[in-house]
């Protein structure tokens, strides 16, 4: 196999954004060319809030990433997030006009295309319609229909919904950077492909995302995502509670998280302390890390309660064979994995995006904090390699779904540029 094309994911978060140039060498690893980052100034819990901050962060992150790289960059694969995200589970029929034919993949695609057609409310539009089983002629649990006879065909699937302003607005963002949008994806999917293995999809698993604004949420089972979250508390949120807890500033609290944080207080002893430096001339300020540890500990109890909640909301919680799957930055919180299983009683691990990776990338890379923008080059690379493929089998273009992005990219730029987001 021949090296592929390059792609580019850019990971639009709360505390940095990050911009990942990649593609597959002849082994079909990904081998990651460069890495542009930046402190994330213009996004709140995934959302944009500050349109020219977050277009300067953006281009700050994507330079970068053009220098270290040799590669200059035009187009790339961005992540979603935000509290706005939602899921549904919808069901879809279809009845066949010729019954002697067989099931083609037109079939599945008109099928797919009335979902995209379901009337949401105000505001909002369809991003991803996730096939979960199909149902032909009253024969359920049939994953692949393709090649098969029957009349009525019927699809169950997980439908996840977005705020229309939201994605706009990054679209709005990433075209003022001198930047084209390939394709939007959720971001928990996107750390997904990173992160998880064939075997724990298959097994069933929970990946829990757990970033600056907000923690994001997938279930898989059987090879495929049954439910989809987002909780609105990340790491930014630890570092208030330490901030006011501990009564220092913002950017001391988030040292100490990083270099003495740990997510059970009952780890650490009562006589060890950490002095911060007093401001402007003032005198020190000791702080116990056990009193920390308490502050972190409250506040990830909180959040990975959330997350159980979704996972018994789900109806899959007796089904997670392969337990819990913890990435993004806040996941190196230390004692986070013994925390997790205690709460969820799931068997836990930290995701790190190095098994798709080539040999030679670097340290750097395998963080957790890279799950999302690793995924998105992986997501980017295997949409091309299926369009060839469907290319190669079909010599006329496929009629484009009139689905959530499709709609965006069709009017062009010009209503990006404009001033007319809010």
């Amino acid at each position: 196999m021949e090296t592929s094309e390059i792609l580019v994911g850019l990971d639009v978060g709360t505390t940095k954004i990050a911009a990942i140039v990649g593609r597959k060498n002849e082994y079909d690893k990904i081998e990651i060319l460069g890495i542009g980052r930046s402190d994330s100034v213009g996004v709140t819990r995934g959302v944009v809030t500050h349109i020219e901050k977050t277009v300067q962060s953006i281009r700050a992150a994507v330079d970068e990433a053009e220098n270290k790289s040799g590669v200059n960059i035009n187009v790339v694969n961005v992540g979603i997030a935000g509290q706005h995200i939602r899921s549904i589970q919808q069901r879809g029929t279809r009845i066949r006009s010729n019954a002697e034919t067989e099931i083609s993949q037109a079939d599945i695609n008109a099928l797919i295309d009335d979902m995209y057609k379901l009337v949401m409310q105000p505001g909002e539009e369809i991003i991803h319609v996730i096939p979960q089983e199909y149902i032909v002629d009253s024969e359920p649990g049939i994953k692949e229909p393709i090649g098969m006879s029957g009349v009525c065909i019927e699809g169950n699937f997980h439908i996840v919904i977005g705020q229309v302003s939201a994605a706009q607005n990054i679209v709005k963002c990433i075209s003022r950077a001198g930047l084209e949008v390939k394709n939007m994806t959720l971001e928990s999917i996107a750390s997904s492909e990173a992160v998880l293995g064939k075997e724990e999809k298959e097994a069933g698993v929970v990946l829990v995302d757990i970033g600056g604004g907000t923690t994001d949420i997938a279930i898989f089972q059987e090879g495929i995502i049954r439910h989809t979250a987002v909780v609105p508390f990340g790491g930014n949120v630890i570092t208030e509670d330490i901030k006011m807890g501990c009564s220092i500033i913002r950017e001391y609290a988030e040292l100490l998280k990083i270099k003495f944080g740990s997510a059970l207080a009952s780890e650490n002893k009562e006589n060890e302390i950490v002095s911060i430096p007093g401001i402007r001339g003032r005198e020190h300020k000791e702080i116990s890390l056990k009193n920390l540890a308490s502050i972190i500990q409250a506040r990830m109890e909180e959040i990975i309660e959330q997350v159980y909640y979704e996972i018994k909301n789900s109806g899959f919680e007796r089904k997670l064979i392969a337990g819990a799957v913890l990435t993004g930055g806040g996941a190196q919180l230390k004692h986070l994995i013994q925390l997790c299983e205690y709460v969820t009683g799931l068997d836990t691990r930290v995701g790190y995006p190095n098994e798709h990776l080539a040999n030679a990338t670097s340290e750097e890379c395998t963080s957790p904090a890279y799950a999302t923008g690793i995924g998105l080059v992986i997501e980017g690379l295997e949409k091309v390699e299926k369009k060839s493929q469907v290319d190669k089998a079909v010599p006329k273009p496929e009629k484009s779904r009139g689905g959530f992005f499709e709609k965006f990219f069709a009017k062009g730029k010009q209503f990006f540029e404009s001033d007319n987001i809010n």
